[in-house]
């Protein structure tokens, strides 16, 4: 009797670590699954399209490369903020659409043009999967020729 309560005892020891393995598992395939299918441009193209360098500092990495028409900073997030408010003051924006994206790793870009002012731009962001998030860590806008 002790034998088979012994053998008992093994096999939901075993079951139990089967188990939590199995659970443990499938909750990383679950987050993976999240940041995949997460699209975190969206929020981005709308804080562009509205000009708005406020909500869109948000998602700038604590420090980042911006460039302005090949005029390029390392800087903070509150200085890259503010020299995109500038931007967008004497270049307001009418639209930005987004018309290529990829992705290696943790980190993913875009290519997209942004109709400001009365001219057209081109826009490349490189965000970065950091922690929990993805974080802006360079945008550049150039003038199409």
């Amino acid at each position: 009797m002790a034998r088979y309560l012994q053998s008992i005892f093994v096999i939901m020891s075993l079951l139990r670590k089967i188990l939590v393995l199995t659970a443990v598992l499938l909750s990383g395939l679950s987050l993976k699954a999240q940041t995949d299918g997460y699209d975190v441009f969206i929020p981005i193209t709308k804080y562009i399209s509205q000009g708005n360098s406020d909500n869109l500092s948000a998602w700038f990495a604590d420090n980042l490369e911006v460039s302005i028409l090949a005029n390029a900073n390392d800087c903070s997030r509150n200085q890259a903020r503010q020299i995109l408010k500038s931007f967008f003051s004497s270049h307001t924006p009418r639209s930005f659409s987004i018309n290529h994206t990829a992705s290696r790793g943790n980190m993913k870009y875009a290519l997209g043009n942004l109709n400001a002012g009365g001219e057209i731009y081109q826009v490349t962001i490189f965000v970065n999967y950091s922690g929990d998030t993805y974080k802006i860590q360079q945008l550049k806008i150039d003038r199409i020729q």
